[in-house]
């Protein structure tokens, strides 16, 4: 890679998951400067899924493949790959300066795709079994698990919508919340609880998930009596938050209670002009590959549009003061 220091763009794509790649796809299929900033291996969360089967046009895909196949068209189509983590994001008159551990890099717009991850339980045998049965979407995963009993660990709007979601593939969901109270609104507890699939844990927390070759089950303790159990499941889908990398830019950008750039829904622009974002840092309904790219294609259009506005600008300008220098 070039001394980024001295690299100017069009366009600056932080973050290459599904959303960045789509991004970089448009932005160099349209003859912009592009560059694709991933601080690891390009492919988001796409690297952390086993096998996608909700893509349109691909049957069943590895997330990895998925990942490589669209890295290579973004590649194939003129943007370039800047493998270096990016640190901060500064505007100032002349534009976007991105600094990365490498070295300093301009563009007239950015697009923010950098995503976010899954808030994690950090007990035993949740790293170890992700794939093989945890989960951390239910409608990613849920179809792999026709017919087995599942544990739902989360108390909000997502762990028990999740959980009803999983109904439809699982003899029987159980719902592991800390408190005694769930935060989720009231209608959709009152669902679940109708619901003749649903079960309920209250007071307790996953202390380990267990299995051999597969999950098996969870360890569980009781908050109120201390008492230890193992609830037999054969997938643990957690839902106990989200986090959003959001924290790049060095000026504030309107964001949600959640944390997540609130952007206009027509040109996914945020709050500062310039700045796009798309994905799973975007606040919306839902968090899907579908939804990524869609965003991302229409956020990187209007970033191309602002671009070239910005530079017929620039360039009346230029022409107007030279007509009164002569």
């Amino acid at each position: 890679m070039r001394n980024p220091s001295s690299r100017t763009f069009d366009i600056a794509i932080v973050g290459a998951g599904p959303a960045g790649l789509a991004a970089g796809l448009y932005a160099g299929r349209n003859r912009m400067r592009t560059a694709l900033l991933e601080a690891r291996a390009p492919g988001g969360q796409l690297l952390n899924t086993e096998l996608i089967e909700d893509y349109p046009g691909q049957k069943s895909i590895l997330g990895g493949d998925l990942a490589a196949i669209m890295l290579e068209q973004a590649l194939h189509f003129g943007a370039e790959l800047i493998t270096s983590p990016v640190t901060r994001i500064r505007v100032d008159e002349r534009g976007m300066r991105i600094e990365t551990s490498d070295g300093e890099i301009q563009a007239a717009a950015v697009i923010l795709t950098a995503g976010g991850n899954p808030r994690k339980l950090d007990v035993p045998g949740e790293a170890e079994f992700a794939g093989r049965g945890v989960s951390y979407c239910a409608v990613c995963d849920g179809a792999f698990f026709k017919g087995a009993d599942l544990a739902v660990v989360g108390g909000g709007d997502a762990a028990v919508e999740e959980g009803l979601f999983l109904t439809r593939y699982a003899s029987r969901v159980t719902i592991i919340h800390r408190r005694n109270e769930f935060r989720a609104q009231p209608i959709l507890v009152e669902e679940a609880k109708r619901h003749p699939q649903v079960a309920f844990i209250l007071n307790t927390v996953v202390e380990a998930i267990e299995g051999v070759e597969k999950v098996s089950g969870v360890r569980l303790r009781n908050l109120s009596t201390g008492e230890g159990s193992t609830l037999p499941v054969g997938g643990v889908f957690v839902f106990v938050g989200f986090v959003p990398n959001t924290g790049l830019v060095d000026a504030h950008l309107e964001h949600d209670s959640a944390g997540y750039y609130v952007t206009d829904p027509r040109t996914m622009m945020t709050s500062i002009p310039g700045i796009f974002a798309a994905g799973d840092v975007r606040s919306q309904l839902t968090r899907q590959i579908t939804t990524a790219v869609g965003d991302a294609t229409t956020a990187t259009m209007a970033a191309m549009r602002w671009v070239e506005d910005n530079k017929r600008s620039v360039d009346v300008g230029t022409a107007e003061q030279a007509q009164l220098v002569a």
